[in-house]
Parts: C-alpha cells; sequence; structure tokens
C-alpha cells in the first residue's frame, strides 16, 4: 500500500494502515492466536477470498505490521506474526472489541464472537 507523504492526523495513518473490512481481523488473528500459516489464517476468518487474504498480508507486511517467514523446505511452508509494530495494536483492538461487544448489547445486534 502506497502511503501518502502527510496525514491530517496520527488517526487518519492508523485507519489507512489498519482499516477496511479484513485488515483489523487479519491483526486480530494474529494477536488472539500467534503465529498461523496462511490456511489457518484463512479458516480462522469466515468468508475471506484467497485473493483479498494474500493482497491483505502483502499490504499488512509491507506496512511493517506483520511479519512473513518462508521456510526454505518442501511443501513450502509460510508463517505469518505480528511484528513488534503490530503487537503495539493489541491494547487498541482489545479496546475496540469491548466497545463494539457493548454497543451491540446495548442496540439489540447479535456479536456471533464475544472473544
Amino acid at each position: 500500500m502506497a502511503k501518502k507523504a502527510t496525514y491530517n492526523c496520527g488517526f487518519e495513518l492508523t485507519l489507512e494502515l489498519v482499516g477496511g473490512k479484513w485488515k483489523g481481523l487479519i491483526l486480530w488473528k494474529l494477536n488472539e492466536k500467534g503465529t498461523l500459516r496462511y490456511g489457518e489464517l484463512g479458516r480462522e476468518i469466515k468468508d475471506i477470498t484467497q485473493k483479498m487474504l494474500t493482497t491483505q498480508l502483502k499490504e499488512l507486511e509491507e506496512s511493517g505490521l506483520v511479519i512473513r517467514t518462508v521456510y526454505n523446505q518442501i511443501p513450502p511452508k509460510v508463517e505469518y506474526s505480528l511484528s513488534e509494530c503490530g503487537k503495539e495494536l493489541s491494547d487498541i483492538f482489545i479496546a475496540m472489541k469491548e466497545w463494539g461487544v457493548k454497543y451491540a448489547k446495548n442496540n439489540d445486534i447479535e456479536v456471533l464472537c464475544e472473544l
């Protein structure tokens, strides 16, 4: 993802880095489960296509939030984990999850997973 050189505020940059339908879920699953292989990550996130997972992982890696580790073996093995920078988002994501659960309860919205 090509980042702009200037942002109105840090919040805008953060939204660009983690925003969208899938990036937050990918980061959440890696935070929750730790290191995951591509297939494991795909199974953890319902309805994401392989193309979208690949694209989002590449953007997160380019942003420095996710580390992609390739093992030189047959069959090929690739694992994804949060970088130190990505791990710094943990408290923010937990607060967002808690806020979302509270909002859902107050507004009669079903949340399938309250992890």
